[in-house]
């Protein structure tokens, strides 16, 4: 019941990304900067991060292409791609202690920041978005992350005791 958990979490992320969370964005930041939502890459992040890396690249994979399909964007599999290849990233990081917040906030902001500038790169190989690299970086980017980070912030109690209890289990079953 407790692997079924993390897909009732990210389909639940998967509505709430497309239907509730512009309401939580006030409107006059909405006029300066665009902020993208990735709740999704943040769970997927702490999979990586406390179980391992093949977990967090099929739930990356899975979970980006539906966000690819569902909330269908210039070009079909760019999150999939983005969400898969920061999760195994983030599952090679070297194995760490379960209780330092600071450093699971540092690998969460790396993660999405990595993930903006391969959607930006793959936007910009393929011409979909003429936009200054500066402007990007400050007006997209940087905004995206930190209210990534503070989702991460937000969440970091219940994930890593959900995290703890699957290791514990996956140990139980070995």
């Amino acid at each position: 019941m407790i692997r079924n958990s993390l897909w009732l979490i990210l389909m639940g992320l998967l509505i709430l990304e497309g239907s509730l969370i512009h309401w939580l964005i006030p409107q006059n930041w909405q006029d300066i900067v665009q902020i993208s939502s990735n709740f999704m890459l943040i769970i997927i992040l702490y999979i990586g991060l406390y179980l391992n890396r093949h977990s967090a690249l099929l739930y990356g994979l899975a979970f980006g292409m539906l966000h690819d399909f569902v909330y269908y964007g210039h070009i079909l599999g760019v999150y999939s791609f983005g969400f898969g290849l920061i999760g195994y990233i983030a599952g090679m990081m070297p194995r760490r202690q379960s209780g330092l917040i600071l450093s699971t906030l540092l690998m969460m902001g790396i993660g999405v920041l990595l993930f903006e500038l391969t959607k930006y790169g793959v936007y910009r190989l393929f011409d979909v978005m003429n936009m200054d690299f500066e402007f990007a970086f400050t007006h997209i980017m940087l905004p995206s992350v930190l209210f990534n980070m503070l989702f991460a912030l937000a969440v970091y109690i219940p994930m890593r005791k959900l995290m703890e209890a699957l290791q514990g289990q996956k140990v139980q079953a070995d």
